[in-house]
């Protein structure tokens, strides 16, 4: 902290609100900038589709990211440049809301630029704040609660409840993890304090809030079996060892392995310091995520808010580090980990690299490629297409195996004479099977290991493969498109089997 520097209402300094501004309007021109680089992702194709069939559920998520990807198509067109616009001022959000948790934490103004600028060039908020994903706004729910629940602890009002019910019933309509960070965090309360901020009737009502905030989808879930919890079962089946066992080397590199002397201060300032022992319940609040995540098999980008929150709590001990002894080289050495994390960082995450020199930075981070080459599928199936007899085609299908391909057809598909495009993965099984009357030939489009889809039908031959033309291996590339043109049973009677939750 400069010394002598005003303090305002509750001994906080005031917030650097220009230079934070400008930090974000970089960010944002940055992100815009390379939204149109690539293409979308697989998961941006899917929430473009599912904003157009507009409900309280869907299989595998709440409804708030497809009704932003909706929004923002809308009003920025239909594009993907369009799409990405929410996502873009989402991460925005973050920046600046990880720049407010420093100044709670009693960062003055450089304490606030430096976390700003850290959460900023961190790779995980690089990676989804580039493109629409759940994670985008479940990072910036979880960040924005953090600094309710520290104005609370730090003796706000304690109708600050109100608020955090708030965040968290909006939180659950794009994502159920936000629950575990509630949880951790009132064990945390309870086990080192302040206690005294649960002996109120306050908490009672934020929680009612965040619950009517909730109800709708949690109506949906219980009204459809609750099948987000099916998928979410499914999928730590199948990656929960390796997430396991990835957990711990993921901490050091989701944000920067540079960052980590950062946040491992901002937690011993978190645990040590008297002037912050009433925030003590965050620095317990990170390893009880951790050890939920690891008993759960999570992802371990799980933990990466409260790892920015740490983040945030040791940007002001890094600058005081940075002005005493040799403070020109230890300003340098601050300088150069912010540049060289930035430019790594991006490399990794963000378009920036030619197509063709992405073999490097998806060892690291494979969804890079899956934003490349569904142009060229639709291209496939169009060539696939050509192959139905013109006679038949009024009673044919055009089927894919997951919702990346069926996205795609989707969006490329009509500008390519293609018919609507069906699949059984995730929501599209719910938007309904063809027609019992398309009782004509099948056109599969599916992934290399995607064979098995073909035993439902008869008279199968490859007719097309996808190229995307950059040599990028992703999921995608030489994929089959398929058609079947034997007898199968009606598309009723046969698409319980086709459903894929998973």
């Amino acid at each position: 902290m400069v010394e002598g520097e005003r303090r305002g209402a509750g001994g906080l300094a005031p917030v650097a609100r220009w230079p934070l501004l400008g930090i974000g309007a970089l960010y944002a021109a940055g992100l815009s900038l390379l939204s149109a680089r690539y293409g979308y992702h697989r998961d941006e194709l899917y929430f473009r589709a599912a904003g157009r069939h507009l409900a309280w559920g869907y299989v595998d998520q709440p409804p708030l990211t497809p009704l932003l990807a909706r929004a923002s198509t809308g009003v920025f067109g239909d594009s993907l440049v369009g799409l990405r616009v929410c996502a873009t001022l989402g991460a925005a959000l973050t920046v600046f809301v990880v720049a407010l948790i420093a100044r709670e934490l009693g960062g003055a103004c450089g304490a606030q630029l430096l976390a700003a600028a850290l959460a900023a060039i961190g790779a995980q908020l690089l990676a989804v704040g580039h493109m629409v994903s759940t994670a985008t706004f479940d990072l910036l729910v979880w960040v924005t609660l953090s600094l309710v629940v520290l104005r609370l602890l730090r003796g706000g009002d304690r109708r600050w409840w109100l608020a955090a019910g708030a965040v968290t019933g909006l939180g659950v309509q794009n994502k159920y993890l936000v629950v575990a960070l509630i949880v951790v965090l009132l064990v945390a309360i309870v086990w080192v304090g302040p206690r005294a901020v649960l002996r109120t009737r306050w908490p009672v009502f934020g929680g009612v809030l965040a619950l009517a905030l909730a109800a709708p989808n949690l109506v949906w879930q219980a009204a459809h079996d609750w099948p987000q919890f099916t998928v979410a079962r499914g999928i730590s089946e199948d990656d929960g060892a390796e997430n396991r066992l990835l957990l711990v080397p993921q901490q050091l590199v989701y944000l920067s392995p540079l960052f980590v002397p950062v946040w491992i201060a901002g937690w011993l300032r978190l645990w040590r310091a008297a002037d912050l022992r009433w925030a003590r319940a965050f620095a317990v609040a990170y390893p009880l995520l951790c050890g939920v995540t690891l008993a759960a098999g999570g992802k371990g980008y799980y933990t990466v808010p409260l790892l920015v929150v740490l983040l945030a709590a040791g940007c002001e001990p890094v600058l005081r580090w940075a002005r005493d002894g040799r403070a020109r080289v230890r300003g340098a050495l601050v300088a150069a980990m912010v540049l060289v994390s930035a430019v790594v960082n991006a490399v990794l995450v963000l378009p920036v690299l030619p197509p063709d020199r992405l073999s490097v930075p998806m060892a690291a981070d494979p969804e890079q490629g899956e934003q490349l080459g569904w142009p060229e599928l639709a291209d496939a199936a169009r060539e696939g297409w050509s192959a139905v007899p013109a006679g038949d085609r009024s009673r044919a299908v055009l089927f894919s195996v997951n919702y990346g391909e069926a996205g795609a057809l989707e969006r490329y598909g009509p500008g390519r004479g293609l018919p609507r495009p069906y699949s059984g993965h995730m929501s599209y099984a719910d938007w309904g099977p063809p027609p019992d009357s398309a009782d004509g030939p099948v056109l599969l489009v599916r992934a290399r290991d995607a064979s098995r889809i073909e035993r439902h039908f008869s008279g199968c031959r490859t007719v097309a493969r996808v190229d995307n033309g950059q040599g990028v291996d992703n999921e995608e590339q030489g994929a089959s498109v398929v058609l079947c043109t034997g007898p199968h049973p009606t598309w009723s009677t046969l698409w319980p089997s086709l459903r894929r939750a998973y």
